[in-house]
Formats: structure tokens, sequence, C-alpha cells
């Protein structure tokens, strides 16, 4: 949750937005119980005055509750704003973006 700003926007599905990190926490929980292995490739940034977009691609392989082999594939957009301090944290992410 380090990644996003406090009031982050979040996508956990197409349609549905939350906001805030602990809304997204709540909404994340059941891919991250998975434990399984995800893999990004970014496909383009474009920097803007403190603000940057990005595209990604992404794959998350694990292995379900019930032994069976989970895989989740998306294409990615998030815009990132850069802090006071010179770090970057994203602010709006849709991992179903750019489909």
């Amino acid at each position: 949750m380090a990644l996003y700003e406090p009031d982050a926007s979040f996508v956990p599905q197409p349609g549905k937005v939350v906001q805030g990190r602990d809304a997204i926490r709540q909404a994340t929980l059941q891919f991250l119980s998975l434990k399984g292995t995800m893999q990004i490739d970014s496909v383009f940034t474009v920097h803007g005055p403190g603000m940057a977009l990005t595209r990604g691609q992404w794959r998350l392989s694990a292995t379900g509750s019930d032994g069976k082999l989970v895989e989740m594939t998306g294409q990615s957009v998030e815009v990132l704003r850069q802090q006071p301090n010179g770090e970057w944290l994203v602010a709006i992410d849709h991992p179903f973006g750019a489909q």
C-alpha cells in the first residue's frame, strides 16, 4: 500500500472504483491471498510536470485453494504524482484500463 497516495483510486474490477489505501487493501486481499507470482512489463511512461502516465501488461500465476492453476492477465494504466519529497506515488490505478 506504500506505493499509493493516501486517497488513491483503484479499479479492482471493470466498473468498480474504490478510494483510499484501506479500500484498496480490502479490494486486493483476494489477489494477495493467492500468494502467486505477478509479472509486470512496462509498455510506456509519459512524464508531465509532477505527473506521469504509465501503461503496463501484467500476468498473475498462482495455485487456487482448490489446487488448480489460476492465471489472470491484464493491460493497465496508472497515473503517478510526484510528492513534495520527490517520491512518486500512484494516484490512479486501473489494472484493466488499457484493454
